[in-house]
């Protein structure tokens, strides 16, 4: 048997690594299979390979049902799917819904007595049988709903931000800002003599080990940057 951890992340501004602490914490042996920057696509290569070597008796274990489906209705196909493929699914946040735990509810099935009262056993069955299906279905519809609430308290957060007058994202033309690039600036603005510092531009750059161009881009970030906040001060 083998046991495998599956991880998935939406955004670049998630971090994975909560859910894998998570998954090793119950299962140190488990590989552990990374989904990265998946958004609203349901393109996931990474659980497609891990899909195709699946063998009865194999484990895969979740941080949460959520990362396993955001769609309750395609969700709960493929819990299905792999349940009677004999695969081992494991949520540590919604336990209750576990294959061993759903295997248990089905498996503890009333004999039948020969009589006519099995007529009754086989209703109680059954009825058993739909209880349990319905505990994972709503398992998977909740987490769709929550994720349905998210995006949307996302969306009226950025609307009020965008009311009240905030710039929300990146400008036009602005990038991302790495940490790299956000020290090599710090160093400019204390060290240079265009904003107050011992050194000049050619010394600059060898202390910063940037390219010219590079050098003379962040330099005028820098100006622009420091503009914008005295544009920003109070009137005295």
């Amino acid at each position: 048997m083998s046991i495998y951890g599956y991880c998935r992340i939406s955004t670049a501004k998630q971090s994975i690594d909560r859910q894998i602490r998570n998954i090793q914490a119950e299962y140190p042996t488990a590989h552990i299979v990374q989904e990265a920057y998946t958004g609203t696509s349901i393109m996931r290569p990474e659980w497609n390979k891990l899909y195709r070597i699946l063998q009865a008796g194999d484990m895969v274990v979740f941080d949460s049902v959520s990362r396993m489906s955001r769609n309750a209705e395609e969700g709960f196909a493929l819990y299905e799917d792999l349940y009677h493929k004999d695969i081992c699914l494991v949520f540590l946040k919604e336990h209750h819904i576990d294959t061993e735990t759903y295997k248990k509810a089905l498996s503890g099935s009333i004999a039948m007595t020969g009589t006519n009262v099995d007529f009754i056993l086989k209703g109680i069955n059954e009825y058993l049988m739909a209880l349990a299906k319905e505990q994972i279905k709503l398992a998977f519809e909740q987490s769709e709903k929550e994720v349905a609430d998210l995006h949307q308290r996302t969306r009226e957060g950025l609307l009020t931000a965008k009311l009240n007058g905030k710039q929300v994202g990146h400008r036009k033309g602005d990038g991302f800002e790495t940490k790299k690039a956000r020290e090599a600036k710090r160093v400019i603005s204390t060290h240079c003599k265009a904003f107050g510092g011992t050194l000049d531009d050619a010394e600059c750059m060898k202390l910063t080990g940037l390219a010219r161009n590079t050098y003379y881009k962040y330099k005028r970030q820098i100006r622009e940057e420091q503009e914008a906040a005295k544009s920003m001060r109070p009137m005295e």
